[in-house]
């Protein structure tokens, strides 16, 4: 691939990732009874879109732009709006701190997926000190 087909590549995957960060952000906090369903969802959809990105392009950089689109949204909309409105609320004492526990789980995620080893050159490495 040359090199513009690359950064148009990351720009699409930045763009990616800020949707579904925006996605998540604003319905992690959904439950179903006591079981976190939006945090469930939106964490699932996350890593679906970065597990795509690193298996079709193969190339962790793609997998970056997408999750750094991702955080950046969750950033953008866990403060406080120009109206004074807030999307990720401080927890009230004794509740369960469903934007902390969607903060790190997002950042781990994004963190996982570019960090993952790629297999197919790992494989091709072992392969070639069994022939040597």
């Amino acid at each position: 691939m040359d090199r513009l087909a690359h950064v148009i590549t990351w720009l699409v995957a930045l763009l990616a990732g800020a949707v579904f960060g925006v996605a998540g952000t604003i319905g992690h906090a959904y439950t179903w009874g006591v079981l976190p369903v939006g945090m469930a969802l939106a964490a699932i959809a996350c890593a679906g879109l970065l597990a795509a990105l690193r298996l079709l392009t193969d190339d962790r950089w793609s997998a970056l732009a997408a999750g750094l689109g991702m955080l950046a949204a969750l950033t953008i909309y866990s403060g406080r709006g120009p109206g004074g409105s807030v999307v990720v609320p401080m927890p009230a004492p004794g509740d369960f701190p469903y934007g902390y526990v969607w903060t790190f789980l997002l950042a781990g995620i994004v963190l996982v997926a570019v960090a993952w080893p790629d297999m197919a050159k790992l494989r091709a490495l072992s392969e070639r000190t069994r022939a040597a």
